[in-house]
């Protein structure tokens, strides 16, 4: 056949561009070979560019192609995106790495235990679809909606926040990220420093980073953020602002103790600084977990408190329908920021949320997935204790979908995360969830984005194959 090829293309110069070839027939009989060698040549040729051929027409030789457009020169970006690191600004550093393992899919057959969304068999499906096509059929549902957002689903949010806060108070967004985004925005100058829980979620991070702020962090232990060293870090700093997550906190499923909550409002007040709340899952506690505490922002009567919440976290990550509130001057500020960014929410969006909360269906999913996610972390629980016991896992939550377990010291995180890809399973690594150096090597397990309970099982087991791989010079 390379024979045939090279002889073809020498003849092509015979040819005007788009002149039809002779028939496969022709050039059989002219070459004495067989049609298959006559299509693999000209087959050959096509994929060099230098013919087209056309089913049932015929071949052709090819037009010229038009000139590539010259290479850029775009090096000059480098001084531009790094103009604001002046000695008065922290360079902007926007990394969503961190964020990435948590969105990326994983090669199929890969136990996916980095994903922070329901799995599709866990996501009310029919719900959001009856909801979303309810709202469509709604007088006005394309109209324009309020900026602040539609007055029915502010005062719902705002009958699950308790305590002060009113419709009035609250902002629809576009999810938990966004409105992190607007909060941080609204309360940090570029520059300033931020208080944020150690380790913490590597999405509010890059939030932090990219506006230009400095995170600070404060430890966590099992009963939530530290007081004294959080009194510490604000006096020390000068910040204005903590960022935490009482309840189920990510990555370690701590809840702040009763005894802390006051505390750390007080520390904040007497700082004057803001607490941006982010409560993100309550609405995924375990079927045991008992009464909740309530928000922060229920026991505020001061607007020390910034209060997120989200509904995507308990339905799907693309019903992208959250919450702002604040009190005093802060929620014009918060508005402000974002109109600029958003105008607003999509209404219809805003409506299938109305509709899906309103429905009979809403209270029945909540209830089925606590129930999963108990039947899931016990599985993981057991799982863990019985093929991997030297990994450290100090907190059970009774809420959330993740496990935080820390590594034998010494342990190589991207050793182990590219092993256990390669036994068939992703983890999340620790380290992104540290605004500083890590005081020892953990990993993410989620158990939230599997089909079930035997995939959890797998997952676990295939991790000890990764663990064996690097763990054993330890």
């Amino acid at each position: 056949m390379a024979e045939l090829v090279e002889r073809l293309r020498d003849e092509l110069n015979r040819y005007s561009p788009g002149e039809k070839l002779p028939s496969s027939r022709a050039l059989v009989e002219r070459f004495r070979v067989s049609p298959v060698t006559v299509s693999r040549a000209l087959a050959q040729l096509s994929a060099e560019g230098l013919v087209t051929t056309r089913p049932g027409a015929g071949a052709f030789r090819a037009r010229a192609r038009a000139t590539a457009p010259a290479a850029g020169d775009t090096s000059w970006q480098e001084v531009a995106l790094s103009a604001d690191a002046s000695a008065e600004l922290v360079p902007r550093t926007v990394d969503a790495s961190g964020v990435v393992v948590s969105l990326a899919s994983p090669p199929p057959g890969v136990v996916e235990f980095n994903g922070g969304y329901l799995h599709p068999s866990l996501q009310p499906e029919r719900a959001m679809a009856a909801a979303l096509s309810r709202a469509g059929r709604r007088p006005g549902a394309w109209a324009r909606p309020p900026v602040d957002g539609v007055p029915e689903l502010r005062e719902w949010f705002a009958r699950g926040i308790g305590g002060p806060v009113t419709a009035a108070e609250v902002l629809i967004t576009s999810g938990g990220q966004s409105a992190l985004t607007t909060a941080l925005r609204a309360l940090a100058p570029p520059g300033a420093p931020v208080l944020v829980e150690s380790p913490t979620y590597p999405g509010m991070l890059a939030i932090a980073r990219a506006a230009g702020l400095r995170p600070v962090p404060v430890p966590v232990d099992r009963d939530g953020v530290r007081p004294e060293l959080l009194a510490d870090a604000f006096a020390a700093t000068g910040a204005r602002v903590l960022v935490c997550q009482p309840l189920f906190q990510n990555p370690t499923g701590a809840v702040l103790s009763a005894a802390r909550r006051g505390e750390v409002l007080r520390i904040a007040r007497d700082a004057g600084a803001f607490v941006i709340e982010d409560d993100f899952v309550r609405r995924l506690v375990h079927e045991d977990a008992g009464p909740l505490p309530r928000p922060l922002a229920a026991d505020d009567p001061d607007g020390v408190v910034v209060h997120v919440c989200s509904l995507t976290k308990a339905t799907s990550p693309s019903f992208r329908v959250s919450a702002l509130a604040a009190r005093g001057p802060v929620l014009e500020r918060l508005r402000a920021i974002q109109i600029v960014d958003t105008f607003f929410v999509p209404r219809p969006l805003q409506e299938a949320a109305l509709e899906l909360v309103g429905s009979p269906a809403w209270p029945r999913h909540l209830r089925s997935v606590a129930a999963e996610l108990r039947a899931r972390r016990d599985t993981m629980t057991a799982a863990l204790r019985r093929h991997l016991p030297e990994l450290a896992l100090p907190h059970v939550p009774s809420g959330g979908y993740h496990l935080w377990l820390r590594l034998p010291d010494g342990t190589d995180e991207g050793a182990l995360l590219a092993a256990a890809l390669r036994a068939g399973v992703a983890v999340a690594p620790g380290r992104p969830y540290f605004s500083a150096e890590p005081p020892a090597p953990h990993v993410r397990l989620s158990f939230v984005g599997v089909a079930g309970t035997a995939e959890i099982e797998e997952g676990v087991r295939r991790l000890r194959t990764a663990c064996d791989e690097v763990l054993r010079p330890y």
